[in-house]
């Protein structure tokens, strides 16, 4: 028997043990039916998003494809412009596997949206504040009664209000503009805000372009995690498997192929080849474990308390839950990337 063949008969007894199991427990399951919106057992829909290079890369090379088809299962890609608009996707079933900032899955989670963080895709300093060259901005104090941009429910959103809570302001201090990332970035250079809590790879055009990464901190920012819905899980085990054993083997790939991803990032995102060879070489890194634990759960931690502050979340206990059930580590654990053909 091959290591593919006995992981699909694991995951055949799993997805057996999980149908009873949801037999007997569907009626009034909190998350409202609209999971049953989603692709079912013979689709899988997973999005793609200019902020996740591994998503792109393999998409492009259509290894999930190649993989599920003697399954049955067809792929379905949807884009993603934010986080915010990926764990829209995965709330309403739209989506089974999204591309998320930690910090949008932990309010997610917290809020009562059924997902799960199963892998982790990258580790990025995605994002800052970003100004025009002629700022007066120059640290965070400086924020205090400005118009910023930002896209809430995002990474960049809790980079503010973290970058706020180190000068000892708080959001009411400011003036959030809510805009979607590629809008914020239009605003900034229209001079209708003062800043814009940047994302890239757009943030790393607006800089080639002139603008400044003012307002900079790595610890800010929170994985790119890969959230998928509960019932996905629990119905699709065998799928979920494949796509972390693909995201293993496109981390290989990226790794052997470095001027390939930053052709397929360029092309996708829409940005010239060196800005997007400048984010991927100075402000992501792909070298990181899939497997979802400490890490994330230290630096969830620190932003969970902005969570609360911001009244994105009621309360601290909230967080606490939320974070204790949002990291599932099984699928990342088994990931193997030679149990991808490839090329």
């Amino acid at each position: 028997m091959t290591r593919r063949s006995a992981t699909r008969l694991a995951a055949t007894g799993v997805a057996l043990i999980a149908a009873t199991s949801l037999l007997a427990s569907c009626a009034g399951e909190g998350s409202g039916g609209d999971e049953a919106k989603g692709g079912g057992s013979d689709t899988l829909t997973i999005d793609w998003a200019t902020y996740n290079p591994l998503s792109m890369v393999i998409k492009d090379q259509g290894w999930l494809e190649d993989e599920l088809k003697e399954d049955g299962v067809k792929v379905e890609w949807v884009q993603s412009a934010g986080s915010n608009k990926a764990n829209e996707g995965l709330r309403a079933g739209a989506l089974d596997v999204g591309s998320t900032a930690g910090s949008a899955a932990l309010l997610n989670r917290s809020n009562g949206s059924p997902i799960k963080v199963i892998g982790i895709a990258d580790q990025p300093e995605w994002s800052a504040i970003v100004t025009r060259s002629d700022s007066s901005i120059k640290t965070a104090a400086d924020l205090k009664g400005k118009k910023i941009a930002a896209t809430k429910g995002t990474d960049p959103y809790f980079f503010l209000l973290q970058a706020l809570g180190s000068a000892d302001l708080k959001p009411s201090d400011v003036t959030v503009e809510n805009l979607q990332h590629a809008d914020g970035r239009q605003a900034l250079d229209g001079k209708s805000v003062d800043a814009w809590a940047g994302l890239d790879p757009i943030m790393g055009a607006a800089e080639a372009d002139g603008d400044e990464l003012r307002i900079r901190n790595v610890d800010y920012n929170t994985y790119d995690t890969l959230a998928a819905t509960e019932s996905f899980i629990k119905d699709s085990p065998e799928t979920a498997q494949t796509v972390l054993d693909t995201y293993e083997y496109a981390r290989q790939w990226a790794s052997k192929n470095p001027e390939k991803v930053v052709d397929i990032v360029a092309r996708d995102a829409a940005i010239d080849p060196d800005v997007a060879k400048k984010v991927i070489d100075e402000r992501i890194n792909l070298d990181v474990s899939v497997v979802p634990g400490e890490d994330q759960t230290k630096v969830l931690s620190n932003v969970g308390q902005f969570l609360v502050d911001s009244g994105d979340v009621p309360d601290a206990d909230t967080v606490k839950k939320g974070l204790d059930s949002l990291l599932d580590p099984t699928f990342a654990e088994k990931a193997d990337a030679d149990n991808i053909k490839g090329e």
